[in-house]
């Protein structure tokens, strides 16, 4: 299994996880080389060059993926997925998804996501719109901003991430990330590890009714037919 790894923080939960699991070491060193952003995950799965990964919600939505209702969720603020205030219009060239939600939302400026994004945010909140916070001020309801989607040995995943997901069903049941580990993300991404703490107690990882209807409405909005 050719698996395409988010390489965010956001993610850091899943990472910890199957690096501690019990998995062929095949496998797990193919996880560490296939890390890259949303947006180029997208197009390896699109092409086949992976079988499956945490790609973009909007992009989970074409008819040729398999999916599970796991992905990356926040409820009401999310601290990663910004736009910049007073600043010239710019998509994240790293997201698909977060480009057409400022777009849903009508926001103009920057749009920044992932790590970069958190590392201003907690340096400087004042200067940026949280799209997860004025989404939820929109429908009362989570964003999904990325799903697990596959084209090929889809059942060998659902087994792995149905385990994940026991163990991480809210923040005060995941799965302690050691000390070592907060370090060096902490080191590499210059965040202090209150910060990254803080950060994933937004972050959930089950996808349920509400976040479905949050996509259906979503897509909708995005006019995307995928």
């Amino acid at each position: 299994m050719i698996f395409g790894k988010i390489d965010y923080i956001n993610l850091l939960p899943l990472h910890f996880y199957l690096k501690s699991s019990k998995l062929p070491s095949y496998v797990k060193k193919s996880i560490e080389y296939k890390k890259n952003v949303p947006a180029k995950l997208n197009k390896a799965l699109n092409e086949k060059r992976i079988d499956c990964a945490i790609i973009s919600s909007i992009e989970s939505k074409k008819s040729k993926y398999k999916n599970l209702n796991i992905g990356i969720c926040a409820n009401k603020k999310v601290l990663s997925v910004l736009v910049e205030k007073n600043s010239t219009q710019e998509n994240d060239k790293e997201s698909a998804t977060s480009n057409a939600l400022a777009k849903v939302l009508d926001l103009k400026g920057r749009v920044i996501i992932g790590d970069k994004a958190l590392k201003e945010y907690v340096k400087t909140p004042e200067n940026y719109i949280d799209m997860c916070e004025k989404w939820y001020d929109l429908t009362k309801l989570p964003f999904m901003f990325a799903r697990f989607s596959s084209v090929k040995n889809h059942n060998q995943a659902k087994k792995i991430f149905n385990d994940f997901i026991k163990h991480n069903l809210t923040p005060n049941q995941r799965i302690k990330i050691p000390n070592y580990i907060l370090e060096h993300f902490s080191n590499t991404r210059q965040i202090s590890k209150e910060d990254i703490k803080n950060y994933l107690n937004y972050i959930y990882y089950k996808i349920g009714k509400k976040e479905l209807k949050a996509l259906r409405i979503y897509i909708r909005k995005t006019k995307y037919s995928g």
